[in-house]
């Protein structure tokens, strides 16, 4: 497994991330940056211990960037879940071009709260980047609310730092609890044609939901993770 996080990113920089024209708006596909998914995984893998040898979800999956992370961290599955084929057949190319076929499975499924998966034995845990839930209103929480049911461990999911509060508060009501492990910055390259700036940060929480009755969380990691939220 690479344990470098440097080492992770340049692996991630050799993949495809959307092609502009591919890009579908209303899901809110935005490529997951290789810096971005290799500070995820090293938070979920190095500081929780939640991905080396472990069968892990990624809800939302576009081109794989997050699924081929968790592989090459060690991982001993991968299932990533796309309702989009194009996005999936990006995605494909990048689980060869990591060489990680033999860990990282595709799926071609929409999420919703009654989403069930054809696949045998549960999953230890969940890393995605879901929509932000701007376009489709609440589509966050679906992805959330899908992979807790899902996975018998831990969640981590991207979300804008605007709706934390409202995440950490609706996480009981979930059966789990919700806990900030990481504050980045979400680069969002000007993809679509209405986005008048070149490129825009977005602060955005790395959160990791974790079951009711979940084993204690170790301390948490230092705070030179990522970069702060402004």
């Amino acid at each position: 497994a690479m344990g470098k996080g440097y080492e992770l990113e340049a692996a991630l920089q050799a993949l495809d991330p959307f092609a502009p024209d591919e890009q579908d708006y209303a899901l809110e596909q935005y490529a997951t940056p290789p810096h971005l998914a290799a500070e995820i995984v090293k938070c979920a893998a190095g500081h929780f211990g939640d991905v080396e040898n472990k069968r892990v979800l990624d809800l939302g999956c576009g081109t794989a960037i997050l699924s081929c992370a968790c592989a090459l961290a060690g991982a001993a599955a991968v299932v990533g879940v796309d309702c989009d084929a194009n996005a999936l057949r990006r995605a494909r190319a990048n689980v060869e071009a990591a060489d990680v076929e033999h860990v990282v499975d595709l799926v071609l499924a929409k999420v919703s709260d009654d989403f069930t998966l054809p696949v045998r034995g549960g999953f230890d845990c969940c890393v995605m980047n879901p929509p932000f839930g701007t376009r489709a209103t609440g589509a966050d929480v679906a992805f959330v609310r899908a992979a807790l049911r899902l996975c018998d461990g831990p969640v981590y999911s991207l979300h804008k730092s605007s709706t934390r509060d409202y995440l950490v508060r609706r996480a009981g009501a979930w059966g789990a609890s919700a806990r900030v492990v990481a504050e980045l910055k979400f680069d969002v390259p000007k993809c679509y044609a209405f986005h008048r700036d070149a490129s825009r940060d977005i602060a955005v929480d790395l959160v990791r939901f974790a079951p009711a009755g979940d084993a204690p969380l170790p301390p948490p990691p230092p705070r030179g993770l990522g970069s702060p939220a402004a």
